[in-house]
C-alpha cells in the first residue's frame, strides 16, 4: 500500500514539474492558424489577400514574455500580409511606469509600419488599466496607448469603420472596430454608421463579448480577443479550459465560435493572443498568430 502511495506521489510531483517547466517554455513559442474569412461582397481584387490578427500582449507583466514581441512580429512580416490588426491590451494594467512599457510596444511594433504594411488596432480593458469589470477605467492611461500608437502610424479604430483600397482597384474592403467592452465605449451602431449595407467588412474588436450584441449580416468575419485562450488547456480537449468552470453558460476562448452564438450570419474567431496574464504561464495554448485568408465565396 506504502509502494502505491510512494508511486502516486512521484507520478503527481513528475506532472507538476512538467507542467510548470512546459508552462514556463511555452509562452516563447508561436503557432501560426491560417484561417479563411468568408465575406460577402468581397471586391475580386482582394479575393487570397491575407489579414493578420494579433491580440493580448500584455507588456509589463511579472516574468511576462514580451522578448518574443521580436520574433513574433518579424514572422508577421515574413509572411507578407496586407494588413495588420491589433485587438488591444498592449500593457499590462498594473505597471508602474506605463509609459516606458508603452514605448517598448512602440518599439515592437514599429518594423510593421517601417515596412509600409497598413495597421489597425482597437483599445482593450488592460489599455484603460482595468484589471476587472468593476475598476474605473483611466481614460488618460487609454489616451498615452492611442497617442504611442499613432506616433508610429498605427490607425486607432474607435467605433468607426475605414475603406483600404488596392493598387489595382477603387473597390474597397473595410475594416472596423469596435471600442473597449469593459469601459463600456463598444458602440457598435457608431462603428457601422457609415457602412452601407453591402459593403465588404472585415470586424475587430477586443472582447467576444461584444459580438453578441451586432446585428444579424453586420459582421460575416470579426475576430476578437481577450481570452488568452484560457492559457491553460486540458490535453486532448481542443477548447476546454479552466474558464470553462468559472464562466456562466458557455465559455468562447479560442477558435470559431460555435453556431448559434451572435446573431444570424455573424461569424466571430477568437485569438488566443500574444501575452500571458495573473501567471507567466502558458499550458496546451501558444501564443497565435492568425492569418485570415480572405474569400468572397458563398
Amino acid at each position: 500500500m506504502k509502494s502505491k502511495r510512494k508511486l502516486t506521489l512521484y507520478i503527481a510531483l513528475a506532472s507538476l514539474v512538467i507542467f510548470l517547466t512546459w508552462g514556463m517554455v511555452e509562452p516563447y513559442t508561436i503557432d501560426v492558424e491560417k484561417e479563411e474569412a468568408i465575406i460577402p461582397n468581397l471586391p475580386k481584387s482582394w479575393e487570397g489577400k491575407k489579414i493578420i490578427a494579433l491580440a493580448d500582449f500584455q507588456v509589463g507583466m511579472w516574468l511576462d514574455n514580451a522578448r518574443n514581441m521580436e520574433g513574433i512580429v518579424d514572422r508577421v512580416i515574413e509572411r507578407k500580409p496586407d494588413a495588420v490588426v491589433l485587438l488591444g491590451d498592449y500593457v499590462y494594467h498594473s505597471v508602474n511606469d506605463h509609459q516606458s512599457e508603452m514605448e517598448k510596444v512602440q518599439s515592437y511594433l514599429k518594423p510593421l509600419t517601417d515596412e509600409d504594411i497598413p495597421v489597425y488596432a482597437v483599445l482593450g480593458n488592460h489599455d484603460y488599466n482595468m484589471s476587472a469589470r468593476k475598476v474605473k477605467a483611466n481614460m488618460d492611461t487609454a489616451e498615452r496607448v492611442k497617442e504611442k500608437l499613432r506616433e508610429i502610424d498605427i490607425e486607432i479604430l474607435h467605433n468607426r469603420s475605414v475603406s483600404l483600397e488596392t493598387e489595382n482597384s477603387e473597390e474597397a474592403l473595410y475594416i472596423t472596430g469596435i471600442g473597449a467592452r469593459w469601459p463600456e465605449k463598444d458602440n457598435i451602431s457608431l462603428a457601422f454608421e457609415d457602412l452601407a449595407d453591402e459593403e465588404a467588412r472585415f470586424v475587430i474588436m477586443h472582447n467576444p463579448e461584444t459580438f453578441d450584441d451586432i446585428p444579424q449580416r453586420d459582421a460575416p468575419t470579426a475576430v476578437a480577443g481577450h481570452t488568452h485562450g484560457g492559457q491553460i488547456r486540458i490535453p486532448f480537449t481542443p477548447h476546454w479550459s479552466w474558464k470553462n468552470l468559472i464562466t456562466k453558460g458557455e465559455a468562447h476562448v479560442d477558435g470559431w465560435t460555435k453556431e448559434g452564438y451572435g446573431n444570424e450570419e455573424n461569424n466571430l474567431y477568437v485569438n488566443r493572443g500574444v501575452g500571458v496574464s495573473i501567471i507567466p504561464i502558458r499550458f496546451n495554448n501558444p501564443p497565435e498568430i492568425t492569418e485570415f485568408h480572405l474569400s468572397g465565396k458563398d
